[in-house]
């Protein structure tokens, strides 16, 4: 009685495009020409950024709202066409009442009508609870691909965004390699113990750490000794702390994928509680 509701494509052709020229600016850049053009193009991609994460929740809104609206439609035209139905059965039986008044007697008729209306309302109330529960199942479809469509577009915004900070970290730890030194600072806060404390650091980065060695001891217990060491597996602006109590990675890449994660957690958490009151409405 009524389509199958499928779900669409949430990202258009344009979008796509769209992202590939976004990756192209956040691609990293040598030469750099001035701070000033610099922080233009990072405002650029602020924007287009924005603007992605905006349309795309934007289309799974829309696109749930049709869905929606489709099974509002196809359960009123499921309701009529019983209604309809009920109607010309009635009809029917009216002229075939007509005919036992003319041929029957009128205890006969009476008897025939009590069980005409008996079956009349079982048929009428069969059809009836048919007709809701497709409508009711209709609804429950609806709403489950509305709240997919949010989640996916939900997920595809947490990657986005997650690559794009990380091209722009980076970016600016490139120009102002003191901010890498003030967050090896804040890791190295991080530990209380005495004894030896080694840091590792990409080796691209040694020698500026090495300079910095003195401001990085502040940051430490006055009992304990900091060694800084190059690690192939650290890049640019991260580090990983080892002690007689364990490590701290700070490497950024980890740092990125743990924030990613949580966004990620959060997201599918909200989506099974959405769908959880779906359930019990």
């Amino acid at each position: 009685m009524s389509n199958l509701i499928k779900s669409g494509h949430v990202i258009s052709l344009d979008d796509l495009k769209r992202l590939e020229i976004l990756r192209k600016y956040t691609a990293p850049k040598q030469n750099i020409s001035s701070d000033d053009g610099e922080n233009e193009g990072n405002d650029a991609i602020d924007v287009e950024t924005q603007s992605l994460k905006e349309r795309i929740l934007q289309d799974a809104e829309q696109t749930a709202e049709r869905m929606l609206a489709q099974a509002r439609e196809e359960a009123a035209q499921i309701r009529s066409e019983a209604e309809q139905e009920t109607s010309r059965w009635w009809d029917e039986r009216r002229a075939d009442d007509e005919a036992l008044r003319a041929s029957a007697s009128r205890e006969g008729y009476d008897e025939g009508s009590r069980q005409g209306a008996e079956e009349a309302e079982r048929r009428i109330r069969g059809q009836m609870d048919e007709a809701l529960q497709e409508a009711l199942s209709i609804v429950r479809q609806a709403y489950v691909e509305r709240e997919n469509l949010i989640a996916e577009a939900e997920h595809f915004v947490v990657e986005l965004s997650s690559q794009i900070a990380g091209k722009i970290v980076g970016r600016k730890l490139e120009e102002s390699p003191e901010l890498a030194v003030s967050l090896m600072a804040e890791a190295l806060s991080r530990r209380k113990e005495q004894g030896v404390i080694t840091l590792c650091v990409a080796p691209s980065q040694f020698a500026f750490v090495q300079a910095a060695k003195e401001d990085l001891t502040l940051s430490i217990d006055s009992q304990a000794e900091l060694h800084i060491l190059p690690d192939p597996s650290v890049k640019d602006g991260g580090c990983v702390i080892r002690s007689a109590f364990g490590s701290i990675d700070a490497r950024l890449d980890t740092q990125l994928t743990t924030i990613r994660q949580e966004l990620l957690q959060i997201a599918a958490h909200a989506h099974e509680e959405g769908r959880s009151d779906d359930t019990e409405a």
